[in-house]
């Protein structure tokens, strides 16, 4: 039986991919790495996948397992080897203010646990690595998908330890490991429902414009109008991992996941203003002293609620190209739609879900 390993799950985006997968090849079964402290979650919503599609019922098995340990804390890892034929690794921390040592140990030392276990698989046909486009860092200008190394500096820990990972899986690839890398930008929710598992990023602004009268003030860094901000509903992510998964020449390749037209952080905010029913009131600040404010003047956070390491993207130097990801979706009928066509559906789940936080799966 052909197995295919999933870390990640069950994380906002391998939760949609599992099943994907799973109706593509029909003739295998899943093996998802899971911490004892999200088993309950996994079992929850891996009994809702199967009540939604019970063909699907009994073809995966969730492994307790994390993988920072030796062979990924599985107790049948010997065994394992020789069943897998593809691994989806999506597990990381994402979260820009995580601490260096953690985001280390999970988004770097985790990934060369699950290269050294691909490397020692002999049926393995592809390794699918999920990365970001902010590995790019601080680039300064066009970023493409074939750059790693342009001599960046990053803006946080997750950057960094993001780019450190890709390193390591570019290194692996060229020993001979058969590997596609995929770097989406801001991940949101689903372009349709609007449904997603953790609001940060755009959410902060959504939330900060929610809980202001019908005309709101925004603070707005550096020039709004030429700044761009790239997002990218869930949707758009699942469907171009699905299909790239499948293509025949995608081995060997990186795919920036990203909006080929971003809208500028102005035309982000005018969006949103539409979205939320709000007249919103920008207020200049330098980069410096907005995130001087959120982190040093009390009750400033407790107010805006917005982190300070989200306000560097407002500010964001680097355009990413998608020539790859474009040419390789252009015989599907897979496009990533303008973020003005989804926001009243982001705000309207926000809404109607006050539960949902933003902490980061850890």
């Amino acid at each position: 039986m052909n197995t295919i390993l999933f870390t990640g799950f069950p994380g906002f985006l391998g939760s949609e991919l599992l099943p994907r997968v799973l109706r593509r090849e029909p003739d295998a079964r899943a093996l998802c790495v899971v911490q004892r402290r999200w088993l309950g979650v996994a079992r929850e919503r891996l009994a809702a996948i199967e009540a939604r599609e019970p063909e699907l019922a009994g073809r995966t098995r969730l492994a307790e397992g994390d993988i920072v340990e030796p062979n990924l804390g599985l107790r049948d890892a010997d065994a394992l080897r020789h069943q897998v034929t593809a691994i989806y690794h999506l597990a990381a921390i994402y979260d820009l203010s995580v601490p260096r040592e953690l985001a280390m140990r999970v988004n770097v030392h985790g990934t060369e646990r699950v290269l050294h276990l691909a490397a020692q698989s002999p049926r393995l046909a592809r390794l699918h690595y999920v990365s970001t486009c902010y590995v790019s860092g601080r680039h300064r200008g066009v970023f493409r998908e074939s750059d790693l190394d342009v001599g960046q500096t990053f803006n946080n820990h997750y950057e960094e330890t993001k780019y450190l990972a890709e390193v390591a899986v570019r290194r692996a690839m060229r020993a001979g490991l058969p590997a596609t890398i995929y770097r989406p930008s801001i991940v949101v929710g689903d372009s349709l429902t609007g449904a997603t598992q953790k609001y940060d990023g755009p959410y902060f602004a959504m939330q900060w414009l929610l809980r202001q009268p019908r005309i709101a003030v925004m603070p707005v860094i550096g020039d709004a109008r030429a700044t761009e901000f790239n997002v990218v509903p869930r949707d758009f992510v699942i469907d171009a991992i699905e299909h790239l998964s499948a293509h025949p020449h995608a081995a060997g390749a990186t795919f920036a996941l990203a909006d080929p037209r971003p809208l500028t952080v102005d035309e982000i905010l005018d969006t949103l203003a539409r979205a939320t029913e709000r007249r919103v009131v920008r207020i200049p600040l330098p980069l410096g002293v907005a995130k001087w404010s959120i982190d040093r003047i009390p009750g400033v956070y407790a107010l805006m609620r917005i982190p300070a390491s989200a306000v560097d993207y407002f500010v964001h130097p680097t355009r990413y190209d998608t020539t790859q990801a474009s040419a390789a979706l252009s015989e599907s009928s897979i496009v990533c739609p303008s973020f003005g066509s989804y926001a009243p559906a982001l705000v309207r789940f926000m809404r109607e879900h006050p539960e949902v936080g933003s902490a980061a799966m850890v």
